[in-house]
């Protein structure tokens, strides 16, 4: 019996309760299925991170659950089907709609394939779904198919009702609904196989279609995502921060890649072409060429360098007015124009005088360097509109905001893309939250996430918007961002200086201690996590090839960008990393380079993963042992005090 009364607010909260559970039978009922479920195994989380626009080799580690589906249809029949029919079984889940058309047009398929094929789906999919409630299974399942995959996965081979699943399978292809059957198998069987899906970080810029990675998460069954770098410069593009617009728009034009803004977003890229044809069409651009190898330029990549160019100079401009009004982000040294001397073509950088490259600056007032021509501010306003009027974009990023933030807290562990940001004592270094104070620690990342999103809901035209606004693209450039980690972005100094010296982008401190477990450890316990966790972290692509592990801090510290960027995979050996949580185990999934999705439907080429285990667990995890099991926990001793409530006269049961 409850030893306390039911306060005002409690019998509120109760009488709200008892819309779902109208009796006390009703609640009972509820409490023992929840006390049920917290003796399931802990469902599997896979983690990613630095996607970089890489579609078609992150669509596929997708439907293959990073190789994981593989292992299961191997164990389930290495023995019985040949090593080309386990391929054909594994592509087809992989693919559905693709393969089938590719398998009828080659003639394979028939009555009797059909048959042996849905029977093979479906005890692929039973030994995906074990460690499932029902209700979460029947939930994976499409409406319009879900009763009869129900009734296949609950067929027990015993002769009372072999007949009636006789008669389902052949009903299901005398009906014509074989092909659907098949198609909605594979994609139940792609859902539970990834019971959660942790993105830590930059999914955008460098590879060719991020807009499709997004189409895919946000219409994914649980997923979360760590903002990264890149990603925030995106953000900000849709909070209409000019400055962000304009890195944005360098960023893709420097790698070439136009795909993801005009096809996938629908940003029109005209306005710039006509202010570079303008105003740079006589500059030959040296520095943004989109290559120097020896080859005859084509007449789109000499437009390319010179829309490069004129987004460059904007980015240049409108990042000086951005700091010139942020005193306390500490980075008037990153002001570089008016440091520009026209009369001996050379530029002060950190107290050190160097040769310019170039001193072609056509648009630059050297009495006013940062104001925008006029052409240069009508480019800028349709710009912005056309950010602003990207249907697509925006969803994108209120998926960002949404399912995302700065790090994630699950199940002990600790997910963050960039950094800590530390000096170099190893104390927390301070974040310029506020003009007024600077904080450091879990609390100033909490207040850096509070700003990034005030920047993108807060109204157009306050104050508060452009303080967000601003602070958006600082957590994407700024020396203490968490998002960043570098004491500076160099790219003037790419493009003018020949001197690579005053290349140099030094990392945050945090590097440093990257091997250090203690640091990992106070790192936990900052954010109120037991030494029992792990820091899941992204960013900074592991030079696998060179010998670095990424299993870092004593096992503490997991680094798992493997390089699925193609732009990366010299430097790391590999072409990405998947970090998998099972029940038992954390083992981390090393992929080989991905060849095309055709070659992976054609011909059935897999992506190659080697697993390793990074530690066995003590026992198999439950829900009981998880974050959603806390959940469950909380929600039995609400039932129970509802219980309590009807039983005492407190609340009435509802019937009828």
């Amino acid at each position: 019996m409850r030893e306390e009364p039911f306060s005002p607010q409690d019998i509120r909260y109760l009488n709200l309760l008892r819309k779902q559970y109208r009796t006390i039978q009703e609640a009972s009922a509820e409490v023992a299925h929840l006390r049920a479920v917290l003796r399931l195994p802990k469902g599997t989380e896979h983690f990613l991170s630095d996607l970089h626009g890489e579609h078609a080799a992150f669509l596929h580690i997708l439907h293959n659950a990073s190789g994981v589906i593989k292992r299961k249809i191997n164990d389930l029949y290495k023995d019985i089907l040949s090593t080309h029919e386990r391929d054909m079984l594994s592509t087809l889940i992989y693919y559905p709609d693709e393969k089938l058309a590719l398998l009828k047009k080659q003639k394979v398929v028939c009555e009797e394939w059909y048959r042996l094929t849905i029977y093979r789906l479906v005890e692929v999919c039973r030994v995906c779904s074990v460690k499932y409630t029902r209700k979460r299974v029947r939930d994976a399942m499409p409406k319009e198919m879900g009763a009869l995959i129900e009734e296949l996965l609950l067929s027990d081979g015993t002769p009372d009702k072999e007949g009636y699943y006789r008669e389902v399978m052949q009903s299901i292809l005398e009906t014509g609904q074989a092909d659907a059957m098949i198609i909605a198998l594979s994609r139940v069987i792609q859902t539970l196989a990834i019971d959660r899906l942790h993105i830590i970080g930059d999914i955008f810029d460098r590879g060719p279609r991020a807009d499709l990675i997004m189409d895919a998460l946000e219409n994914y069954h649980q997923v979360d995502v760590q903002w990264g770098n890149h990603d925030i410069a995106w953000m900000g593009a849709a909070a209409l921060s000019e400055a962000c617009i304009a890195q944005v728009i360098v960023t893709s034009v420097k790698y070439g890649n136009l795909e993801t803004l005009e096809v996938g977003y629908g940003i029109s890229l005209r306005p710039l072409s006509t202010l570079a044809m303008t105003c740079y069409g006589d500059d030959p651009c040296e520095a943004f060429l989109p290559r120097d190898n020896g080859e005859e330029l084509q007449d789109d990549e000499m437009e390319l360098a010179r829309m490069h160019k004129a987004a460059a100079i904007l980015q240049f401009k409108l990042e000086g007015q951005l700091l010139e009004r942020h005193p306390e982000y500490g980075m008037e040294s990153r002001r570089l124009l008016h440091r520009i001397d026209f009369a001996n073509r050379t530029v002060e950088v950190g107290g050190t005088v160097y040769p310019l490259r170039s001193c072609s600056f056509p648009t630059v007032d050297p009495a006013d360097p940062y104001a925008l021509t006029p052409l240069e501010r009508e480019v800028m306003d349709r710009l912005v509109l056309e950010f602003a009027h990207s249907e697509k974009l925006q969803r994108h990023v209120q998926f960002l905001y949404s399912a995302g933030g700065m790090y994630l807290r699950c199940n002990g562990n600790l997910l963050y893309h960039g950094c800590i940001p530390m000096e170099e004592d190893g104390s927390f270094a301070p974040i310029p939250v506020s003009a007024k104070s600077c904080l450091s620690g879990r609390v100033a990342i909490d207040a850096a996430d509070q700003l990034a999103r005030q920047g993108y809901f807060a109204k157009l035209g306050q104050q508060q918007r452009q303080t967000g606004q601003d602070f958006l693209w600082y957590l994407g450039s700024g020396p203490n961002s968490p998002l960043f980690g570098k004491s500076k972005m160099a790219t003037f100094e790419r493009y003018f200086i020949a001197d690579k010296a005053a290349h140099a982008e030094v990392k945050n401190a945090y590097y440093d201690y990257q091997n250090d477990e203690e640091t990992a450890l106070r790192i936990l316990r900052e954010f109120d996590l037991s030494d029992s966790g792990f820091i899941i972290n992204g960013h900074v692509p592991v030079k696998l090839s060179k010998g670095e592990s990424p299993i870092k801090a004593g096992g503490k510290l997991l680094v798992i960008d493997g390089g699925l960027s193609r732009a990366y995979q010299p430097v790391t050996g590999i072409a990405g990393y998947t970090l998998i949580f099972t029940s038992h185990e954390l083992n981390l999934v090393a992929h080989q380079p991905f060849e095309s999705t055709a070659s992976a439907i054609s011909s059935e080429q897999d992506i190659h993963s080697v697993q390793s285990l990074v530690k066995q667990m003590p026992h198999r995890l439950l829900i009981a042992d998880t974050d959603d099991g806390d959940a469950l926990r909380e929600r039995i001793d609400d039932l129970m005090a509802l219980i309590e409530a009807y039983r005492s006269g407190v609340i009435k049961e509802a019937r009828g």
